[in-house]
């Protein structure tokens, strides 16, 4: 109801009469203020006198009710340990799929072999839950897809030349902007589900790594607008999750790939292992071609260049 109240609010863009607003919404006018006064307290400006009701600023929180299309299967948290954690307990709950997890800081945020994430506030964290009939062999390609999501709406809104690191990473001129962590669980022949959970660097400071990483803000000079991002992002990974059942974003990945046709050191569970990287299989795993000519499949690992 709130995400209702501020859409008409945005789209008359003046006074809006308290009558007529209850009458739109088919609820009593009690109700109506109640539901103003929850926004005000989310950090709304809202302007009331007797022409009505004006809205006069917005706070760039990710709330539920900024993303009308996906409001009723966000959960939103002010602060959490990592978004993972209840998603997992979601997903085993049975939630739909789709169901999203928000959290504008996290205080144990986590990406590969657990190392730590670190997300203070002005970035976006989240974790989605998936359960699209994935076959298991394709499940891997779970962060490559949502790298590509993510890569294409920094492109999209933003005109980022933003690329894509094997095996779960994106770019900005080579600096980390994105990690990527996908969870699942999965029986013999059928994937459960598949908890995406991704960690953008927005309007966040990375001064401690600021040879390796980056942020958008960075990026762009400025400040972005994480509603705007997000709600590209959303429509980007709902477009794109099909293809994990018939891997028809690889091409995607490989053509905004940073890793391919480069000379990468891959730090994996047997030792490093060094090669040009020539492709990436339908199941996600890298190939590298190794000094003496022969290929070499890599499934995980860290990859340097």
């Amino acid at each position: 109801m709130k995400g209702r109240i501020l859409q008409v609010l945005r789209d008359e863009r003046s006074h809006v009469p308290g009558e007529a607003l209850s009458r739109q919404l088919d609820l009593s006018r009690t109700r109506t203020s109640q539901y103003i006064r929850g926004l005000r307290r989310n950090g709304y400006v809202i302007e009331s006198s007797n022409r009505g009701y004006r809205l006069v600023s917005s706070p760039d929180l990710l709330l539920p009710c900024e993303f009308p299309f996906h409001e009723h299967r966000i959960h939103y948290f002010p602060e959490i340990g990592s978004t993972m954690d209840p998603a997992r307990d979601l997903a085993g709950e049975g939630v739909d799929d789709g169901t999203i997890v928000i959290a504008e800081a996290q205080t144990q945020g986590r990406g590969r072999l657990n190392r730590e994430w670190v997300s203070p506030r002005g970035g976006i964290y989240l974790t989605m839950i998936l359960r699209r009939g994935i076959p298991p062999p394709h499940a891997p390609l779970a962060n490559l897809m949502a790298s590509v999501a993510v890569a294409t709406s920094m492109r999209e809104l933003y005109g980022l030349k933003a690329a894509v690191k094997w095996p779960n990473d994106v770019l900005i001129n080579g600096k980390k902007v994105c990690g990527i962590l996908a969870e699942m669980e999965s029986e013999i022949d059928t994937v459960k589900f598949i908890n995406i959970g991704i960690g953008i660097n927005a309007n966040t400071d990375v001064p401690e790594f600021a040879h390796t990483a980056t942020s958008l803000s960075e990026a762009m000079g400025k400040d972005i607008s994480r509603q705007e991002f997000l709600r590209a992002l959303l429509v980007e990974i709902d477009h794109r999750a099909d293809s994990l059942k018939d891997i028809s974003m690889l091409e995607e990945w490989k053509d905004l790939s940073a890793t391919l046709n480069r000379y990468v050191r891959i730090a994996a569970a047997d030792g490093e292992v060094a090669g040009l990287a020539v492709d990436v299989d339908r199941t996600g795993a890298l190939i590298l071609r190794q000094k003496d000519g022969s290929l070499r499949k890599i499934v995980a690992g860290d990859c340097s260049q």
